[in-house]
């Protein structure tokens, strides 16, 4: 298999925190990681619109020549193909109550915190518009009550005591934040422990550039 990627982007990072994850856990994965050059558009290329027509990223080419082009979709594939602990729970309550807290995540941080990020300072050089980021800033904040609630009964990770999916779509997208140079985590202190924590775990923190 191949993975197309590119650093700092959340989604390509949620997908790399996956992998670490469950390499930690001895995972073995045969996939070669390529990067595409977003800065220099390698990704409107018709080399990469042949395998993901929307340019974005990741993709992950299967090998039988089939492409899967959405980051959660890929992680789903690889926790069904590949063989040794995963990342989501056995049991069907609790997978499912892991997959609310990751599509909570997902709809009301992760969209908008992206959007936030290229009004306020696009990595790909977009025009900033300030209110736009402002109005999405003040969206974000109830995802991010959710998750300060979840996380104020103690548990180490975003699910319960294990690392899950959802805490590598949280990281992913708080990196992309502090490329900002802004934080809107404010005085939520459960989740700014569990944020500086994560990064420091030994599993994932030479992936952090920021």
């Amino acid at each position: 298999m191949k993975l197309y990627t590119v650093p700092l982007a959340p989604n390509p990072m949620r997908v790399t925190l996956y992998l670490a994850e469950r390499e930690a856990l001895g995972c073995e994965f045969d996939i070669e990681r390529i990067t595409v050059n977003t800065l220099k558009g390698r990704h409107r290329e018709p080399e990469h619109l042949a395998r993901n027509s929307w340019g974005t990223l990741p993709v992950l080419e299967l090998k039988s020549g089939q492409f899967i082009t959405e980051s959660l979709t890929i992680i789903d594939y690889l926790e069904d193909a590949v063989a040794g602990p995963c990342l989501r729970p056995d049991h069907i309550e609790d997978k499912a109550k892991a997959r609310n807290i990751e599509r909570v995540i997902e709809m009301r941080i992760a969209l908008d915190m992206a959007q936030y990020v290229h009004c306020q300072k696009s990595p790909l050089g977009l025009p900033a518009d300030l209110p736009r980021a402002q109005e999405l800033a003040q969206r974000i904040q109830l995802g991010f009550d959710y998750v300060e609630a979840l996380l104020s009964d103690g548990r180490q990770f975003v699910e319960g005591p294990d690392p899950g999916v959802s805490d590598c779509t949280l990281a992913a997208f708080l990196q992309f934040m502090r490329f900002t140079e802004t934080d809107l985590i404010g005085e939520r202190e459960a989740l700014r422990q569990w944020d500086q924590a994560y990064r420091e775990r030994e599993a994932v923190k030479s992936l952090f550039m920021i």
